[in-house]
């Protein structure tokens, strides 16, 4: 497997990618929404890097800008959103892999923290912890507690608390914690 930054001509299968590894409707909205977070991602700030095996795209994971309202000030932190994998080649590390690399470039830019909303039962064994735990608070209530995670990195301090606040593009595609079926 190779591990790489994600490059233009990866756009269409990274699309391809996130629409088997989500589903039909809600992988539309995880392809639509990556296609908008490119924009907000610079060679100082976030990242997105892919995961090739026998010269495919299987993997893809972003780390994006986002801020936290802390007491004291603003503090710029990342959001892990999406991670995928094909389903052809889940089960393999592949995503754990993608995430810890993610993970030290953010700590080598001293990044504080990444937050992310996703299963605790999988993110729990790559270090992340319950975001409450360190006075974090949800950027809305559709997001489970549960769900909401951190990932405290070198730079963190303690003062660091509040509210993850989400970049317009998460609430643009309605990409924030769940919404009930509407059946």
């Amino acid at each position: 497997m190779l591990l790489r930054a994600e490059e233009p001509r990866d756009h269409g299968p990274v699309r391809e990618l996130h629409l088997l590894a989500f589903g039909d409707e809600h992988g539309l909205v995880v392809a639509d929404l990556v296609d908008d977070l490119r924009t907000s991602i610079t060679p100082e700030i976030g990242g997105s890097w892919v995961a090739e095996a026998d010269g495919a795209v299987v993997g893809h994971v972003m780390l994006t800008p986002a801020l936290l309202d802390a007491p004291r000030r603003l503090v710029d932190i990342q959001v892990l959103s999406p991670l995928g994998v094909r389903p052809d080649h889940q089960r393999r590390g592949i995503g754990a892999t993608l995430v810890d690399a993610g993970v030290r470039q953010a700590a080598g830019r001293g990044v504080p923290m990444v937050l992310l909303e996703g299963d605790p039962r999988y993110y729990s064994r790559l270090g992340f912890l319950p975001g409450a735990d360190f006075g974090l608070r949800r950027p809305s209530l559709r997001v489970p507690e549960v769900a909401f995670q951190v990932l405290p990195l070198p730079a963190h301090e303690p003062w660091m608390t509040g509210t993850l606040v989400y970049p317009d593009v998460f609430w643009r595609h309605d990409a924030v914690g769940l919404r009930p079926d509407a059946a």
